[in-house]
């Protein structure tokens, strides 16, 4: 019998190893290579970054033109990045719409 915690050797299209227990394809290896250095995008964890990328979400301005509530929606965001991101934007006179 397998449980959900079995971790399962796979090898990403650049050919790192890595273990998962989850059917999510994500290669560490490669999302730590592409993690930016600086930006508002930097401070959020990997799951939080692609959420907003796979939204189309890369600039501050965009992310302004959403409310939390929405923002909160898009798969791998988490309540943890709010403060994170209304901090980024408030240093860049910037808000999350009403």
């Amino acid at each position: 019998m397998t449980t959900s915690s079995e971790k399962n050797l796979r090898i990403c299209d650049k050919g790192h190893n890595f273990y998962k227990s989850s059917d999510c394809p994500t290669c560490p290896t490669c999302e730590a290579e592409r993690k930016p250095e600086s930006g508002f995008l930097a401070l959020l964890s990997a799951p939080a970054r692609r959420a907003l990328e796979n939204n189309r979400i890369t600039s501050l301005q965009e992310l302004s033109t959403l409310s939390e509530k929405e923002v909160l929606k898009f798969h791998g965001m988490g309540p943890a990045s709010i403060p994170k991101l209304r901090v980024a934007l408030k240093e860049n006179g910037l808000s999350f719409r009403e």
